[in-house]
């Protein structure tokens, strides 16, 4: 079975989009913002991508640019104004930051109740303890990718192959926690894990995000294994992932593409933090 994230994420937009309407009746429009510095041809994709799947969900999204040599003090300046602007219910900063630039000294002026992106020391934090608020977007998106696909997580032997920020150690701590979204035996891998091989054959699902192409391949894995390739490759001007995907397909019983995956969920997954931070505002949605 191929996990499709792009049919994924065209549903949760659909059903985000009745939750904005209902705020819409009551005057209230999710207001997203989001924050580049510098001009990465990656990030001005992602971007747009995200400024996009907003506008058709009803969310009025805006994009604010800062050149490349903008300082601390710039930044901080547009993160305190969204801060206190109460027609912004969530904001991001768009990673990476150029060099030079401070990037969890920025991350920690955001307001917990404004991070949709969740990668705050505020956010990380309260997840890691087990009372998360908004988590992180791609992440939260591997999950309902997998719920939305049938895929039962809670009991499941999990192997994360990756132990970054973004990823890896938060997608470790959420799949921890209690419920049909967590519950699961996690096992986080990294580049001195030895016999990785082995490792990954213990896994019922496997989550490679490592930034490292065809890292995975068909002989690491165990027949049935659910495989989520959360990486990003250019490889000859090719998007790839991290799992060599035509070897370890044969054997998996379910995969996601690269691109089409991952991707998708994770820009749905932002739109939904946005939306419930609107309705956290507007008194629609009770908090944790």
């Amino acid at each position: 079975m191929l996990l499709d994230g792009k049919a994924a994420a065209r549903a949760v937009r659909q059903e985000l989009a009745q939750r904005v309407a209902a705020l819409e009746i009551r005057g209230a429009k999710p207001g997203l913002r989001i924050l580049q510095v510098g001009n990465d041809p990656a990030s001005t994709i992602y971007v747009g991508s995200k400024a996009k799947a907003s506008a058709k969900t009803g969310i009025d999204a805006r994009v604010e640019r800062l050149p490349e040599n903008a300082d601390l003090a710039a930044i901080a300046a547009v993160v305190r104004s969204w801060n206190g602007d109460s027609s912004v219910h969530g904001f991001i900063v768009q990673l990476p930051l150029p060099p030079g630039i401070d990037v969890h000294a920025v991350l920690n002026m955001v307001s917990p109740d404004k991070d949709v992106d969740g990668l705050s020391p505020a956010s990380l934090g309260r997840l890691a303890a087990g009372r998360p608020g908004f988590m992180p977007a791609t992440p939260s998106g591997i999950i309902e990718l997998l719920l939305r696909n049938g895929i039962t997580i809670s009991g499941r032997r999990v192997v994360i192959v990756g132990r970054g920020e973004l990823v890896g150690k938060p997608l470790a701590s959420m799949l921890l926690l209690r419920g049909e979204r967590g519950d699961a035996t996690v096992t986080v891998c990294h580049s001195r894990t030895k016999d990785l091989g082995a490792v990954c054959h213990t896994a019922e699902i496997l989550v490679v995000a490592t930034g490292r192409a065809g890292l995975v391949t068909g002989d690491m894995v165990s027949e049935g294994v659910v495989v989520v390739d959360a990486g990003t490759n250019s490889v000859d001007g090719k998007l790839v992932g991290d799992v060599d995907f035509e070897s370890v397909a044969g054997k998996a019983s379910a995969i996601t593409p690269v691109p089409g995956g991952v991707g998708p969920m994770t820009v749905a997954m932002l739109l939904a933090n946005t939306v419930r931070a609107a309705e956290l505002a507007s008194g629609l949605a009770g908090r944790d």
